[in-house]
């Protein structure tokens, strides 16, 4: 009799061990699963500040293109050599038979952004961010 008491109780106990674990799993899987969904948040924070810092990048240097301070000089070209390349590689993309003519960039909505296509009388595209042109 003695055999089964202790075969009871070792079955109680490793069913109680085993719900214990299963809960510390439970809780660090919701733990991993909070910090995944804090870490996204970060993640797009700081694309959001990225953001507003290319935005306000291209407004400085749009703004004030002769008087770039020569802290900044070295970037400014930088980023003026790398439009200049985009430019040139933009140029030498085959036309496609649909093509919009260049005369018809202006729309009833503003201007269309030269990256991206977007519609807007501003300054700087709303979807890219990239300067709309004079």
């Amino acid at each position: 009799m003695k055999g089964v008491i202790n075969m009871a109780f070792s079955i109680d106990e490793l069913t109680r061990k085993a719900k214990d674990m299963a809960n510390l799993a439970a809780d660090k899987t919701k733990d991993a699963a909070e910090l995944v969904k804090i870490n996204v948040a970060i993640a797009g924070e700081q694309k959001e500040i990225d953001k507003n810092y290319r935005i306000l990048g291209e407004w400085f240097v749009n703004e004030y293109e002769g008087e770039i301070p020569d802290a900044v000089r070295a970037t400014v070209e930088a980023v003026n050599a790398s439009k200049a390349k985009i430019a040139e590689l933009e140029a030498s993309k085959p036309v496609k038979e649909e093509a919009v003519p260049e005369e018809e960039e202006e729309t009833d909505g503003g201007k269309k952004c030269p990256i991206c296509g977007a519609e807007s009388d501003s300054k700087f595209c709303p979807q890219c961010g990239a300067p709309m042109g004079e």
